[in-house]
C-alpha cells in the first residue's frame, strides 16, 4: 500500500477522486483495504497505486537505472513501461506524484489502458521536470 506524503499524498487524492468508474472496459471494484491511493478495474485486476516510490530505472545511482528506458506518452501524460512475467507495469514520469499502473496481458495492448487514465491524471498530478 504506498503511503505518500506532503504534495504527493494531496495529488494522489485528488486524483482519486477524478479515477474513471470504467478502464479498458472494465468497472472499478473495490477491494480491501480500502484506500485512496489505489484503485482497481476487472478481473484479472488493473491495478492503480499512487505515490509510489520512484522507479530504480528513473534513480541515478540505483543499480537498474536506465536513463534511456522504454517510456511512451499517451494524452499528454508520460509513462514509464516495465515488461512483467504477464502484461505490463506503467509508471508516470514528470509528476509530482508516481503513479503505477499494473495491467495484465489480458488485456493486449496493455497501453490502452492509459488512454482512459490520461485526462484524470493531467488534472489531479501536475507536471513536475523529472530530476
Amino acid at each position: 500500500m504506498p503511503s505518500p506524503t506532503g504534495r504527493a499524498a494531496a495529488d494522489c487524492r485528488a486524483l482519486h477522486s477524478r479515477l474513471p468508474a470504467e478502464v479498458e472496459g472494465r468497472e472499478r471494484v473495490e477491494r480491501e483495504p480500502v484506500s485512496q491511493y489505489t484503485a482497481v478495474w476487472g478481473d484479472p485486476s488493473i491495478e492503480l497505486r499512487c505515490g509510489v516510490p520512484r522507479p530504480e530505472v528513473l534513480s541515478p545511482g540505483s543499480e537498474h537505472y536506465n536513463p534511456t528506458a522504454d517510456a511512451v506518452e499517451v494524452n499528454g501524460v508520460g509513462w514509464l513501461l516495465e515488461q512483467q512475467t504477464d502484461g505490463y507495469r506503467f509508471t508516470t514520469t514528470g509528476r509530482t506524484a508516481f503513479v503505477e499502473l499494473t495491467v495484465p496481458g489480458a488485456y493486449a495492448p496493455e497501453v490502452g489502458a492509459l488512454t482512459d487514465l490520461a485526462d484524470a491524471v493531467r488534472a489531479a498530478v501536475p507536471e513536475q521536470p523529472l530530476r
